[in-house]
């Protein structure tokens, strides 16, 4: 059953890429490395990159490009979906002012890996600049914003970004730093605290003129090969997905009191807990034979070491579940945008993602 909802989805998604594509002017891409499409390659001093094999092994041409993934990554099959070729640019990557004046601008990937909500999520010391933060990412886009307003003019700029999407995916990287810091917030504080600066960023975004948000929650982070190989038998670290579960459910009650304030904003939001268990648990009827090991690493599950040219890697890519000790295939990341993009309530609401241009 869980099986053939996966292929009617991709049906589904495959036949109405071409209405929708005219119907979303730009995909604007904020995060974290779930998202990133090669964001810290721009970054000299930056430890957390992928532009090295054996990351993108599959990918067109076998170019490592910055994705953490042996191909593409979620970003990516949303944009396709979309009627996008991929993922729209990293910022650093584009002439923003140029690519508007010719009217090619269909968006930008802002995302960092390694970034989180919190400014100091992912910087190692005040004079490294090792991520783009969320709070940066937002500042980014408020030049975009103001070449959109030079070239366009208010009234235009304003109908483009209120049909754009707004894809986030971000958290997860805030919220493990603070579990194995020496001194820990407890959850009942801690994720509340996330759910605040969350707030603060989703309200930029609104004043700037964002209306359409897809919204990707923390998964469940306590089922990365990462955090099983500290367990017995290699089971999942509940702790961890408690926290994840705390997480969705500050953001479902975030975005619900968001848009009763704001009656123009509209929100998909992806419960991305329930949808990995629920690939963990019905593994073979979604073609995964592997979702406890990493398929490229090394030392226990693969998951000691992290993804390098010398790392072991596996054959059989199709059959992992996680590509490194943390980040999806390329299998499940196509998996994930299909779930996300026409999935049932129980993995994303209050709407799917394909549902938001027409919203």
């Amino acid at each position: 059953m869980e099986k053939r909802f996966v292929f009617v989805v991709f049906s589904l998604a495959i036949g109405v890429v071409q209405s929708v594509n005219a119907e979303v002017p730009a995909i604007f891409v904020l995060g974290d490395s779930t998202s990133d499409v090669g964001t810290n390659n721009y970054l000299p001093q930056s430890t957390i990159k992928a532009n090295f094999p054996h990351h993108g092994v599959d990918f067109p041409f076998d170019i490592p490009t910055g994705r953490f993934s042996n191909g593409f990554n979620t970003a990516d099959y949303l944009a396709k979906l979309f009627g996008f070729k991929k993922s729209p640019p990293p910022f650093f990557s584009q002439n923003v002012k140029f690519s508007i004046k010719i009217r090619k601008f269909r968006g930008i990937n802002f995302s960092s890996a390694g970034s989180g909500l919190l400014g100091s999520t992912g910087q190692t010391t005040p004079l490294q600049k090792n991520v783009v933060t969320m709070g940066e990412q937002l500042l980014q886009f408020s030049t975009v914003h103001n070449d959109l307003l030079a070239f366009k003019g208010p009234l235009e700029t304003e109908k483009f970004l209120s049909k754009s999407l707004f894809f986030i995916s971000i958290g997860s990287n805030d919220i493990m730093n603070n579990y194995y810091s020496s001194n820990p917030i407890p959850k009942e504080y801690f994720i509340p605290k996330l759910g605040l600066v969350y707030e603060k960023h989703l309200r930029n975004l609104i004043s700037l003129g964002a209306r359409k948000f897809g919204i990707v929650s923390v998964p469940a982070l306590g089922c990365c090969p990462s955090q099983r190989i500290y367990q017995a038998n290699g089971e999942c670290l509940e702790e961890l997905n408690n926290q994840a579960r705390a997480f969705f459910s500050t953001m479902e009650l975030l975005l619900g009191n968001l848009r009763l304030e704001y009656k123009d904003i509209k929100y998909s939001l992806g419960n991305t807990v329930d949808m990995t268990l629920n690939v963990i648990d019905n593994a073979l009827a979604f073609n995964f034979k592997y979702v406890k090991t990493a398929c490229c690493g090394s030392g226990t599950l693969n998951a000691q070491g992290s993804c390098t040219p010398i790392s072991d890697l596996c054959s059989n890519r199709n059959e992992y579940l996680f590509w490194d000790s943390f980040h999806l295939t390329q299998t499940a990341s196509k998996l994930a945008a299909f779930t996300l993009y026409g999935g049932e309530p129980r993995f994303v609401s209050p709407i799917n993602f394909s549902q938001l241009p027409d919203a």
